[in-house]
């Protein structure tokens, strides 16, 4: 049986009313404290990565990590922002039980505040 299973992500900037165009994601699979770098991405114009951040037999049971580096976006598209910023590295932590089905983490962000949900 060959595994079909996935893990994507999309962010949509709320403050803005529109997709987060070149927004930095870290993805980090975790063993115990320890974290292994996966891959780094960036999100295209439609707020998505281009393909899958894993899949198929890469993609395994266990707990991950979805690091959104959303200062350097929210700088980026002017928003002002005091010093620290209230929102700066979002780090998402989640379990990926069946690593057979399709698992999709998107961000809904704006410069004080970000929610998640396990997407379809």
């Amino acid at each position: 049986m060959s595994k079909t299973g996935r893990l994507t992500t999309h962010v949509l900037d709320t403050a803005l009313g529109k997709p987060a165009n070149g927004l930095r994601i870290d993805l980090y699979r975790l063993e115990g404290e320890e974290r292994q770098l996966i891959r780094t991405v960036h999100t295209n114009s439609d707020g998505r990565v281009d393909g899958p951040l894993v899949e198929g037999a890469g993609f395994v049971a266990g707990s991950y990590e979805l690091l959104f580096h959303a200062g350097d976006y929210l700088r980026k598209t002017g928003a002002a922002l005091p010093s620290p910023a209230f929102l700066d590295l979002i780090p998402l932590r989640f379990g990926i039980a069946d690593p057979e089905s399709h698992y999709h983490v998107p961000l809904l962000l704006s410069p004080y505040g970000y929610s998640t949900y396990r997407g379809s």
